[in-house]
């Protein structure tokens, strides 16, 4: 009988669709001048990360954290009023949104190697980066490969996996993200590109550690949706501990 080979976990996926690169500055173009909110994780990147929230909880443009641990209504941030192209690339993605933000990584900047928790499709939750602007010398680290993705393009990041990004060129790097939550319309186009079985549920060592790290840095945030994040990640913690 032949020996069956495990099959690999899905780390990353381009997909075959573009958006428009000229209509994507034009919406940035509108709200460059907004204002602009240092990422919550001060520890974890040198130079500036900051973020704008088109879509958040209550859509308070404020909240620039990416997942909510409650059931709170994701609408659009006010910031979104004149951006009709974002709204249309939102929009076209049919499954729930839970945020959508720009992400603005400086000139000399660097975000350190770090995992996020369990946001992976096999989480049932994933992220997606639309870049608008961006440069050669910007390096995408995602477990040990480099991931070069180009404006208007879309990639699937599984940031479950250790990754890092630095900016050595001479502009900045910015990023339209967007979480979302799986359902049969991603299922769809996530198996189209690599098999159903690749997205299996992805179980680290230190799985403690990595919660228990993030809920460190969230105490250095003084926003306030902080709080209600600690107390979710703590029963998990608590969860596992007790599993």
């Amino acid at each position: 009988m032949a020996e069956m080979k495990e099959q690999k976990t899905t780390k990353y996926l381009k997909f075959s669709f573009q958006f428009d690169k000229e209509k994507l500055l034009h919406d940035l173009s509108l709200i460059m001048d907004s204002k602009w909110i240092p990422h919550y994780n001060s520890t974890g990147y040198d130079g500036e990360w900051d973020v704008i929230p088109l879509y958040a909880i209550k859509g308070n443009e404020t909240n620039i954290f990416a997942l909510s641990n409650d059931n709170s209504e994701i609408v659009e941030t006010p910031i979104m009023q004149d951006c009709g192209y974002f709204k249309e690339v939102i929009k076209s993605f049919k499954f729930p949104i839970l945020s959508a933000r720009i992400l603005r990584l400086g000139i000399g900047a660097e975000i350190k190697p770090h995992r996020d928790h369990e946001l992976g499709y096999e989480n049932n939750n994933f992220r997606l980066h639309i870049p608008i602007i961006t440069n050669d010398k910007v390096n995408f680290i995602l477990d040990g490969v480099t991931l070069k993705m180009l404006p208007g393009e879309c990639w699937y990041t599984n940031v479950n996996y250790e990754h890092s990004v630095s900016n050595n060129g001479i502009s900045d790097r910015i990023h339209l993200v967007i979480d979302g939550e799986r359902n049969t319309w991603s299922d769809d186009l996530f198996f189209s590109l690599a098999p159903a079985e690749s997205f299996r549920l992805h179980v680290e060592n230190d799985s403690a550690e990595t919660i228990k790290r993030t809920i460190e840095e969230l105490k250095h945030s003084n926003l306030p949706v902080a709080k209600q994040l600690i107390i979710g990640l703590q029963e998990k913690l608590d969860a596992n501990n007790k599993a």
